[in-house]
């Protein structure tokens, strides 16, 4: 197939892929790692991180209209929407390595901080990835190729979410490494006193063996006994030159290059760094590797009221955006708490990122059977069944305890699997919507569309963090006090499990009113395409 409708080379699909790479270990990056930054590194109260992630993302709505006004506006050699790929590349990676930086500020200055760098990393993200969704529209105009194109940039998605996601913990281990001062004495077998002080003061650290075997509870009167439970390692800060003693027990012949201690905000900094230079490298490689081919109808006057008044009458695209916006609250939950829970419940961090490794498997592989069950269920049936399914799974997790890892890998990687099916239907359906838009009206703002992609996955992100920050903050969770952390544990379990599984099932109840079937969808397919032709030869 020739022309706009063009069957799209594999270099080229992939090429597109890497964008969300990038974006994906932006976003990933942020939405899995950045709150327990935020509360257990830089000291900030997990209500005051939620309503920072709910104000930052407030005006997220009009910033993405603008954008894909701005998109759709844009003229240059390279197309409408690539140069934003290219001109985002590099701040996009600055920004997201500002944000895991903590400067030494007071409460106040952290807070401005933390404000400013935020706002700013949601409005480069929007204006890289705007432009970014609304290229799948115009690479063709075949809407089964967008599918296909779909379940790639999904697979792209999912292996940046693998890289920062499985990567960035044993990162912070190692860019974190301290010089600490270790006595290990023996008490008798499997059972040790270990002493440990650092040269400087470190505002939050972990301790745990290599082996992530033993058991670790405080030595003396260091904290309430209540607080004092056996976990494989704990989270603390040390004061330079103050001795902290612990029993450890579990292990044998246990010496003290067997005691890892890690500086969480070095290496959360130096780690994320890295992430950035792979961010900004996989998105000029989507540039140089993609091409627009799709262009609005020849007659299209540039008209912004009219294009205003087609996106609000657009009933396909008014009910994504709703869906939209609940999914990606669905999963940035599931996200966010993803490290707080093995941190703090399953007491061992480290297991976190294979965790997240796991899940990325399974959303590739259900990236991958997307295009398959599309075209046997159709979109709409399938994100419904999905949606369904995934959440009604993930609900299971509340009925694990600590010592059930089988159990809650089982249950993540099979909920992961169909969640990731709502993405990859997603932003096919996006341009599905565009399509019905040029069909009904005859133009096209392709970008203006894809303006809620950018602003479900930022909106419903900012929501998200709302929720875990308010759940978190009426358990008093303090992310630097163990007793704390202890009282919000019901909390964790709760935001890991039936609370997404909630919102999940209502995304499914309002799919319901989704109006484009795929018969509708081959008929405005088959319509555009010789109302193209017919252009070509006038």
């Amino acid at each position: 197939m020739g022309g706009s409708n063009r069957k799209l080379k594999i270099f080229e699909k992939i090429g597109y892929a890497l964008g969300d790479g990038a974006a994906n270990i932006a976003w990933r990056g942020v939405a899995t790692f950045l709150f327990i930054f935020y509360t257990d590194v830089f000291g900030l109260n997990p209500a005051a991180v939620g309503l920072l992630m709910l104000i930052a993302r407030s005006s997220d709505g009009i910033s993405d209209v603008l954008m894909g006004i701005i998109g759709d506006r844009t003229r240059s050699k390279y197309g409408k929407f690539r140069p934003w790929i290219l001109w985002t590349a590099i701040p996009l990676g600055v920004i997201l390595s500002m944000l895991f930086t903590s400067p030494d500020l007071g409460s106040t200055g952290k807070i401005i901080y933390a404000y400013t760098t935020y706002i700013i990393f949601t409005l480069v993200y929007t204006a890289n990835n705007i432009p970014y969704g609304a290229l799948m529209a115009v690479m063709t105009g075949d809407n089964k190729e967008r599918t296909s194109l779909g379940s790639f940039r999904m697979v792209g998605a999912f292996a940046g979410g693998m890289l920062v996601q499985g990567a960035l913990l044993f990162l912070v281990a190692n860019f974190g490494n301290i010089n600490p001062t270790i006595n290990v004495e023996q008490l008798e077998a499997k059972k040790y006193e270990i002493t440990v002080s650092a040269p400087k003061d470190v505002k939050n650290v972990n301790i745990q063996t290599k082996d992530n075997i033993a058991m670790f509870v405080w030595a003396g009167a260091s904290i309430p006994d209540s607080a004092n439970v056996a976990t494989k390692g704990k989270s603390f800060s040390m004061e330079a030159g103050k001795p902290y003693s612990f029993i450890v027990t579990g292990e044998e012949y246990l010496e003290t290059e067997d005691i890892t201690i890690i500086d969480q905000k070095k290496g959360y900094s130096y780690a994320m760094y890295l992430m950035s230079a792979f961010l900004s490298l996989f998105l000029i490689i989507t540039f140089a590797t993609t091409r627009e081919r799709v262009l609005p109808p020849k007659s299209q006057k540039t008209n912004l009221k009219k294009d205003l008044k087609d996106l609000v009458t657009n009933r396909p695209w008014f009910v994504l955006l709703i869906i939209g916006l609940l999914f990606n609250i669905y999963n940035s939950i599931k996200q966010g708490i993803v490290v707080i829970y093995f941190t703090h419940y399953l007491h061992n961090q480290l297991l976190a990122g294979s965790y997240m490794v796991g899940l990325m498997v399974a959303s590739i592989l259900g990236a991958m059977v997307t295009g398959p069950l599309a075209k046997r269920l159709g979109k709409r049936k399938l994100f419904i069944f999905a949606l369904i399914f995934s959440g009604l799974v993930n609900a299971l997790i509340v009925f694990c305890s600590p010592g059930d890892t089988v159990g809650i890998f089982a249950i993540g990687l099979i909920s992961e699997f169909a969640a990731a099916i709502f993405p990859t239907l997603f932003f096919a359906m996006l341009g599905d919507a565009a399509d019905y838009s040029e069909y009904k009206n005859g133009r096209r703002a392709t970008g203006l569309v894809y303006s809620a992609g950018s602003f479900a996955t930022k909106f419903g992100g900012g929501i998200a963090g709302a929720i875990i920050g308010f759940v978190l903050a009426a358990f008093h969770y303090n992310g630097q006090d163990m007793v704390a952390i202890q009282g919000a544990v019901p909390g964790i379990v709760m935001l890991m499990s039936w609370i997404p599984t909630i919102i999940a099932l209502v995304a499914a109840g309002l799919m319901t009113l989704y109006p484009l079937d795929q018969n509708k969808m081959d008929n405005i397919t088959i319509e555009l395409e010789n109302r193209r032709a017919k252009e070509v030869t006038q």
